[in-house]
């Protein structure tokens, strides 16, 4: 089954920033997928790491190049607007595909209509996995975020496996979720086009929430779908400049949290900002502790 009637069967849009070497390595590996009729658009937020040399080795790819740092939200609103297919797949440039990954995806898709967006099992570089498909947040769930220490050293507890449904994935079974990552996930355009595209107001992070949020309450169904597998190195381009995307990963979910609590902001503010606050000094500490280990793994390797 094929998705779409179009010349161009599937949109692929990819924003980029400083990561043009996971980012020839990800199009390398679109290229070897065998999906054959799809497009495929580039939106550069003025990397500094020659992004021209996309030009040379894929010709093919649609290379837009912004000044600055526009934001993803921003960059990958402008990659969608530059497609017609029926499904588009948002991917990070630190992505790696497999044979028969974007057609497996649009043969789901296709088959379920009432799918707005889907997002496949996502793995780390050494085949363990991420978690990619959760629940909307809370305060007690950002305990349990990705570089947390009760998530790195204990991510089979039942909070954590209710926060983070991946964790209970039988590896096979299509799961109706709240939110998959905007690492890879396969949008419907006709439900982007009912409901919008990514809010431009999130800089970078929490947007994907957001919007799978946007479409569920549209009536649409997010599902994670492990059948199909992608490889993502974690952070190519904000591990270069940690300490700032931690701080905007906290910043835009205060600006999340703005965005849908239901009691008035001036009660509950100052408890949010002070959870933020804490659970940003915790990331950072674990971020510091996988640098130092990963550096003392590769001494020892040496």
């Amino acid at each position: 089954m094929m998705c779409g009637d179009r010349s161009s069967l599937l949109d692929i849009v990819i924003v980029n920033h400083n990561s043009t070497e996971e980012l020839l390595a990800c199009l390398s590996s679109i290229e070897r997928s065998g999906m054959g009729r799809e497009s495929v658009v580039v939106v550069d937020n003025g990397s500094h790491d020659n992004v021209d040399r996309v030009y040379h080795y894929f010709p093919q790819v649609t290379l837009v190049k912004n000044y600055g740092n526009a934001g993803f939200a921003r960059a990958a609103n402008d990659g969608m607007s530059r497609g017609t297919a029926d499904f588009a797949m948002i991917m990070n440039p630190d992505t790696m595909v497999s044979p028969r990954f974007f057609q497996t995806m649009c043969d789901f898709m296709t088959a379920n209509p009432d799918i707005a967006v889907a997002g496949p099992k996502v793995l780390n570089e050494d085949g363990t996995l991420q978690g990619s498909a959760r629940a909307f947040p809370t305060l007690p769930t950002l305990l349990f975020g990705r570089r947390s220490l009760l998530t790195m050293f204990f991510p089979r507890l039942s909070l954590s496996r209710k926060s983070v449904p991946a964790f209970s994935s039988d590896g096979a079974t299509p799961m109706d979720v709240e939110w998959v990552s905007g690492a890879c996930m396969l949008v419907r355009r006709e439900a982007v086009n009912a409901v919008g595209p990514f809010d431009e107001r999130f800089f970078v992070y929490w947007e994907d929430v957001d919007w799978c949020r946007r479409m569920r309450d549209a009536g649409w169904r997010v599902v994670y779908f492990p059948q199909a597998s992608i490889v993502h190195r974690v952070g190519a381009s904000s591990d270069k400049r940690f300490m700032w995307s931690l701080l905007t990963f906290h910043v835009s979910f205060f600006r999340y949290f703005d965005k849908y609590s239901r009691v008035p902001p001036v009660i509950t503010a100052p408890l949010v900002c002070t959870a933020l606050a804490m659970r940003l000094v915790v990331a950072a500490g674990v971020t510091v502790m996988e640098k130092l280990r990963v550096t003392k793994r590769r001494g020892v390797k040496r």
